[in-house]
Formats: C-alpha cells, sequence, structure tokens
C-alpha cells in the first residue's frame, strides 16, 4: 500500500498539471481574442502504422485492438469506410486544447449521437492532451469520406470575416451601401439583381432607410457578401467609433456567379484567386461596375453587437454556435452532419494540415463527400490565406462507437 507521503506527492502533481493545462487554455483564449492571426497549421507527419515507430517528439499511437472493424456506412453523397485510428495522418502530433474549445462549442448545440459525449467533453476540457487523444479512440470511430460518384473532385477552400471601415452615413469616399433585407424580400421572389438594386428606381426605394452601413470598396462590399458575415469599425454620426459585427440574414434569391470565373471567361486575368481579382479591378476602375453586375446575388445582413468574448471567435455558422479559427469547418450538411469531429488532411500549398476540426457550418457552394471550406479567422492576414486556399483535401469522420 503506498505511503501517505506518496499519496500526498501524487495529489500535489495532479494538482500541478490542472493548473498548468488551466493556464495553457487561459493563453489559447487570449491568443484568440487578438483576432486576426489564424492558429498555426498542425505539421505534415506521415501515417504511423501500426507497431512503426513513431515520428521524433510525436506520442505514439496505441496498436489497433485488432477487433472487427464495423462495415461501411452511406450518409447523403458520402461512403463512410471504417478504418484504423493508425491511418489518420499525423493524429499523434495534433494540439488538442485548441480544438476542445471548438468541441465545447459544438456542445452548445449538440446534435445526434455526439450528444451523449459531451458530458465527457466538457470534463476533459482541463485534462492532457495525452488523455483527451486515448479518449477520442476509445469512445469515437474513424471513418474516411468517400464520394460515392467516382471521380468526384475532392476539394478544400477557406473563408474568412472581413474587417472594414465603415460610416453610418455616405461620405466622399465611403459609399457602398451594405443592407437589412428589404420589407417585401418575402412576397417578391427572386428579388432585383444587383443591377437592378443599383438602377431601378422602385429598388432603390424600397431599400431606402435599410442601410446599415457605407464602406469605401465596393469590392469590399462584395467579399462580405461571398464570406456571409464580417466586422465593421463604424464612423457614427456623432464621431464615436464603433465595432460590431453584420452577419447573413437572407439573399435576393438571385443565382450566385463567380466574378473571378467571369473574368476567366472575359480572359482579363489568369489569377482568379481574390487577390488577383483585385489587382485586376486597380488596373481597370471603368469596368468594376460591369464585374460587380456580372453576379446577380445580393446579400442582406443584420447588425449584433461584438463583446469582448464574441470578439475571440468568428461568426455563428449554420450550427448555431460561433466558429473557432483554424478549427472550424464549412460543410455540405447532406454528407457530414452538423457537430461531427472531423479529421482533416491536405498537403498544401498554401496549408499543410493535419489536425481535429469540426463540421459547423455549410454554405451554398460547398457541395460534394470530400469538400469543406476552412474557417481561417478575420482581418487581412486571414484573408491573405482564404483568397489562395484550393487545394486537395482527404476527412475522416470520427463517429461514436
Amino acid at each position: 500500500m503506498p505511503t501517505s507521503t506518496t499519496n500526498a506527492s501524487r495529489a500535489s502533481s495532479r494538482i500541478s498539471n490542472m493548473f498548468r493545462v488551466l493556464a495553457l487554455s487561459a493563453i489559447v483564449g487570449m491568443l484568440a481574442a487578438c483576432g486576426s492571426v489564424p492558429l498555426p497549421p498542425s505539421p505534415r507527419v506521415p501515417p504511423t502504422p501500426s507497431g512503426s515507430t513513431a515520428p521524433a517528439g510525436a506520442l505514439p499511437l496505441p496498436p489497433d485492438d485488432g477487433v472487427a472493424l464495423p462495415p461501411a456506412l452511406v450518409q447523403g453523397k458520402s461512403r463512410w469506410q471504417a478504418v484504423r485510428w493508425s491511418e489518420l495522418p499525423g493524429f499523434n502530433a495534433d494540439t488538442l486544447h485548441d480544438a476542445w474549445n471548438a468541441w465545447i462549442r459544438s456542445c452548445e448545440r449538440p446534435a445526434g449521437p455526439h450528444a451523449r459525449l459531451c458530458p465527457e467533453v466538457r470534463r476533459l476540457s482541463i485534462a492532457s492532451v495525452e488523455e483527451q487523444r486515448d479518449w477520442m479512440q476509445r469512445r469515437l470511430q474513424p471513418y474516411r469520406v468517400e464520394p460515392l460518384q467516382a471521380g468526384a473532385e475532392s476539394l478544400l477552400t477557406g473563408y474568412y470575416e472581413p474587417v472594414l471601415d465603415a460610416s453610418r452615413q455616405p461620405t466622399s469616399t465611403q459609399q457602398s451601401p451594405l443592407y437589412r433585407p428589404p420589407a417585401d424580400l418575402a412576397t417578391r421572389r427572386p428579388w432585383y439583381t444587383k443591377q437592378e438594386i443599383d438602377t431601378l428606381p422602385q429598388a432603390r426605394a424600397a431599400l431606402r432607410g435599410r442601410e446599415i452601413a457605407y464602406v469605401a470598396d465596393p469590392l469590399d462590399a462584395l467579399t462580405l457578401q461571398i464570406q456571409g458575415s464580417g466586422r465593421l469599425r463604424v464612423t457614427e454620426p456623432d464621431g464615436r467609433v464603433s465595432i460590431v459585427r453584420v452577419a447573413y440574414a437572407g439573399t435576393n434569391e438571385q443565382p450566385y456567379r463567380s466574378v473571378g470565373s467571369w473574368l476567366l471567361q472575359q480572359r482579363a486575368i489568369t489569377d482568379a484567386s481574390w487577390p488577383g481579382i483585385k489587382a485586376w479591378a486597380r488596373a481597370n476602375p471603368q469596368r468594376v461596375q460591369e464585374m460587380l453586375w456580372a453576379n446577380p446575388r445580393v446579400v442582406f445582413f443584420r447588425e449584433e453587437p461584438l463583446s469582448e468574448l464574441d470578439a475571440g471567435f468568428g461568426p455563428r455558422g449554420a450550427q448555431g454556435v460561433p466558429l473557432t479559427p483554424g478549427r472550424s469547418i464549412a460543410v455540405d450538411k447532406e454528407s457530414i452532419p452538423y457537430g461531427t469531429p472531423v479529421w482533416l488532411s491536405t498537403p498544401g500549398p498554401v496549408l499543410s494540415l493535419n489536425r481535429l476540426v469540426f463540421a459547423q457550418d455549410t454554405g451554398s457552394a460547398i457541395v460534394g463527400a470530400v469538400r469543406a471550406d476552412y474557417f481561417v479567422g478575420w482581418g487581412d492576414a486571414a484573408g491573405e490565406i482564404a483568397g489562395r486556399l484550393k487545394q486537395p483535401l482527404a476527412m475522416w469522420v470520427l463517429w461514436p462507437r
């Protein structure tokens, strides 16, 4: 039987470990609140087969238990093929503590069989990474996500929250409005196109008084509409500056057409990334309006206050929970249910990632089994990454056993 001195020593060690984890969690929270810089990518680590040697500095995976794998499942447009944990690239190298914040957020709106795991997820928020990883392997079964249709594209793109200067009133430089939904949006379907909104008196009259704020660059307004939300540094009529969030509140139900694709069809550019589009616009200001009208869709917004706590997370995704930079993805909800933990792997070239993420959002362009939009964060640095992110993808859903 252990001596009382040994027991006291172990208790002291456990308390020390707990406070060390709490301190690390607090540091992660403060870094997230700093805003625009996305979480650093996980290192690229090849799969470590059972019985092989793990990379230097990485924690070894326990051997596969030899239990027969469950049968494949069909979910929407995808097939889920059960695999061993050792097949997940880099699983033994991910830092799970910042991912746990996103998991706890998912537990605010738990869905399906993952709901029963939420009490354990919350308790494990102060556990060590080794304990979190061990719990995942015992409680979850990984399934490789495959398309039902052979040859379907696998693709990872990125999105972010723009941060823009704005004014409540139009000024000599800020003249591009962001609108609340018009009062007759539900009765006129589809509503006016972008070109009609800019030119028809009846469309302009319907939006009079619905302006939230004005931004300087019409391309910034388009960026906000494509991303679906953003943050505004608004100059109020009395000169005060307030920080608010504008969130998606609906569309005119016109089809979305990519201005990048339009420029490629015009043979105006060869680089259809967002930085490439902006460079073309600066060089061709006389054609910007023509380009904007090529996309008939307009997004309407609602204004939300941005508290200090809210500022440390992104907007609420389709699951109804705030997005976490570097740990939230938008998916095709027919193939991966909201709230599902997902192991994501992509080789680059913009980002090289092997990490735990969560299906917390969707989007009209996110269609297909192996398709995800990665929430990078907010601000210009995040926008630069999101604008260039278009690369191959592999995903594994982690489903309760």
